[in-house]
């Protein structure tokens, strides 16, 4: 008998569960899949936005968007068009009850667990097909699977230290962006990631400026510390560098933030005797403030109303 088995939402970035659907089967193939769910969910971030796992007599299929993924198991004979529409039914319904906010801040597993209540109703539908199958224009899908079909993930792949580390667009024809791509575009930026942009910069140019007036006093007077140039000019990197992690997508890009924010401490510390406390807590303020908008400006999956 065809039908889906269970769902989850998970995070991308780090694979945290959001919500999932409640299961009672514990036979040994059921908890094989379950241990593909938990390596997938460690590797969303490396792999493209619609993919299927096919493992004997089960399939585990799932879109990415937003930074949120939406995952299944299925019999290996249900329908992929049905199931990927199953799962874009839950993708936006999950978009239209918790804002970006909300999933990018989570810090505890399943706390949107309350969305299992739609997760089981839906299900339920798509495993009586024959009522399903008069409400949906099952041809409109077939030509989108059959115009961008799911890439296909082998168990060997999966089990591979380095299975999905180098996954090229080349290889994935059709199944659009890798999520984890060096030229990955981010999310539209938002009102508070501007003023933190500009900030930034406004805080770069006014290292900059010191450290000018800096080279101009060690050269009037010979018993100035040249340390002081250098720490301006570091502060100045540092701002610029955070308006660079702001803008374009890269590899380690938090931790980059993060160090980056460390480093604009430090220089602040050391310029202690040269700045007032307001003027200190004015630049440590605005490095924290722009590693909080790098951190929430997350990459960009595929936009909400695409149709599977």
């Amino acid at each position: 008998m065809s039908m889906i088995l269970s769902a989850s939402v998970v995070r991308v970035r780090d694979g945290l569960p959001l919500s999932a659907s409640t299961d009672y089967d514990q036979s040994t193939g059921m908890q094989e899949c379950r241990k593909y769910f938990k390596m997938l969910s460690k590797k969303l971030s490396q792999l493209p936005d619609r993919c299927t796992l096919k493992t004997g007599q089960y399939n585990i299929n799932f879109i990415s968007s937003l930074g949120v993924s939406y995952m299944m198991l299925c019999t290996e004979n249900y329908p992929s068009v049905l199931a990927f529409c199953f799962l874009d039914e839950l993708q936006k319904e999950f978009i239209t009850t918790y804002n970006m906010m909300k999933t990018n801040t989570a810090v505890r597993p399943y706390c949107f667990i309350e969305f299992d209540n739609f997760i089981q109703r839906t299900k339920q539908r798509y495993n009586n097909t024959r009522s399903l199958s008069t409400k949906m224009n099952l041809a409109d899908m077939q030509t989108e699977i059959k115009l961008r079909p799911p890439y296909q993930i082998s168990v060997s792949e999966l089990g591979s230290a380095n299975g999905f580390a180098h996954l090229s667009a080349a290889e994935y024809k059709g199944a659009g962006k890798i999520s984890a791509a060096p030229h990955q575009r981010l999310e539209p930026v938002t009102l508070p990631g501007i003023v933190s942009f500009v900030l930034s910069l406004l805080c770069g140019a006014l290292n900059l400026i010191r450290g000018f007036h800096a080279i101009e006093s060690l050269l009037q007077n010979e018993g100035e510390d040249f340390s002081y140039v250098i720490a301006f000019f570091l502060g100045t990197a540092a701002c610029l560098y955070q308006c660079y992690l702001f803008v374009y997508y890269t590899g380690w890009r938090n931790a980059k933030s993060f160090l980056n924010f460390g480093l604009i401490c430090l220089c602040n510390m050391y310029l202690y005797e040269l700045r007032n406390l307001w003027q200190l807590f004015f630049h440590v303020t605005v490095g924290a403030f722009s590693t909080l908008q790098i951190r929430l400006r997350q990459p960009q999956g595929k936009s909400p109303d695409y149709n599977v």
